[in-house]
């Protein structure tokens, strides 16, 4: 299965608590972490989600 490099690049802060949630969902906390998630429907949703706080790279 192919798998996504995901890079969160901005900052929760006054986000949406749903927002906050999905990066927590995605291993992403903290500025610039990068975590290498499957591609799945589910993923493509929680990053479509959060599209403007995350560089996604395949």
């Amino acid at each position: 299965m192919a798998t996504l490099k995901v890079t969160q690049i901005g900052s929760p802060i006054r986000r949406s608590p749903d927002q906050r949630a999905t990066l927590i969902g995605l291993g992403l906390n903290k500025m610039h972490r990068t975590r290498e998630l499957k591609d799945t429907p589910d993923v493509r949703g929680m990053l479509r989600k959060v599209a403007h706080l995350v560089k996604v790279e395949n």
